[in-house]
């Protein structure tokens, strides 16, 4: 019983059928849960992977940003090493995990310490796209478009 209704959302909401396509589409992919991994919000606008990859080499794992997703994959190297395992619990199989970006969110930093991967990522919004307040028929307190249409008009 895990449907949802997104009928609400399309009725109240303009532009979001990107993201009512991908809850659809996760709900139908099972995430794989190999490796394991946590996302931290740092601030309000920085966000921080870390993934376990015990196991691994840096030269083993590759991390691509391409528009709204990021891509980690790990390719482990085939060890010719004939050896007997009486326990075998640290499982150094090939992954591939993939993250959807938010609209303006990029990579800044990857680094790999100790089995731990860590990406660094910054929401980075355009000044042209950030939330501005509209005046009604330009007509303000202070005037304050009128008086920059006529300072443009000046010069």
């Amino acid at each position: 019983m895990r449907t949802f209704d997104l009928t609400p959302l399309y009725r109240s909401a303009i532009g979001f059928d990107r993201l009512a396509n991908m809850l659809e589409s996760q709900r139908a992919d099972a995430q794989p849960s190999y490796p394991p991994y946590n996302i931290e919000l740092v601030s309000e606008d920085k966000y921080r992977i870390v993934m376990a990859l015990a196991g691994f080499d840096r030269s083993e794992v590759e991390i691509v940003a391409e528009r709204d997703t990021l891509h980690v994959t790990g390719r482990k190297q085939k060890d010719d090493t004939q050896r007997t395992y009486l326990h075998r619990g640290i499982a150094a199989r090939d992954f591939e995990q993939r993250f959807q970006l938010a609209n303006h969110v990029k990579v800044t930093t990857a680094s790999f310490d100790n089995g731990m991967l860590t990406i660094e990522l910054v929401r980075e919004v355009p000044e042209a796209l950030k939330p501005r307040k509209i005046n009604i028929d330009g007509v303000d307190s202070s005037n304050s478009n009128v008086q920059k249409l006529e300072e443009r008009q000046a010069a």
